[in-house]
């Protein structure tokens, strides 16, 4: 009950800690204390799902990290279905906000560049999907400049 207090758990995580407890308990044991919890609405997949999405959302992390994370954590891949959206608007909002924190307001990077890579690599390690990357960015790519003499 104290580790339910503090936060939300997956049933995983919660067996997980459990079982690190008292490792000397029954397994079967842990499972029917886990099932009671979830009887009891005490536990559930669902709650910690919303919850997570919208803690990491917070945190500035996008659908495909949010989405590993939470299949890591074991829940239902239907119950993640329900509550992260690939298509949701805020994707793009916390990505140009992320964009300008990185860049500067206005900022712009030149194309190919070593500072370009590391935004591209960063937003990328957030789970933001690469169309949506590069729909951000494209604003604020500058070419680079041929070389040589210029020709008309």
């Amino acid at each position: 009950m104290d580790y339910l207090a503090r936060r939300e758990h997956s049933s995983y995580e919660l067996t997980q800690k459990l079982s690190k407890k008292f490792p000397d308990t029954d397994q079967e044991l842990i499972c029917e204390v886990l099932a009671q919890l979830q009887k009891d609405n005490l536990q559930s997949d669902e709650r910690f799902a919303e919850a997570y999405v919208r803690y990491r959302k917070t945190r500035g992390f996008a659908y495909n990290h949010i989405k590993a994370d939470l299949g890591a954590r074991r829940v239902d891949e239907s119950t993640i279905d329900q509550h992260l959206y690939p298509d949701d608007s805020d994707w793009l909002t916390m990505l140009k906000a992320l964009l300008d924190k990185k860049l500067g307001v206005g900022g712009v990077v030149e194309f190919g560049s070593k500072e370009h890579r590391r935004v591209l690599r960063f937003l990328e390690s957030r789970g933001f999907q690469s169309l949506d990357i590069r729909k951000a960015i494209e604003k604020r790519i500058a070419l680079r400049k041929p070389c040589g003499p210029d020709l008309k």
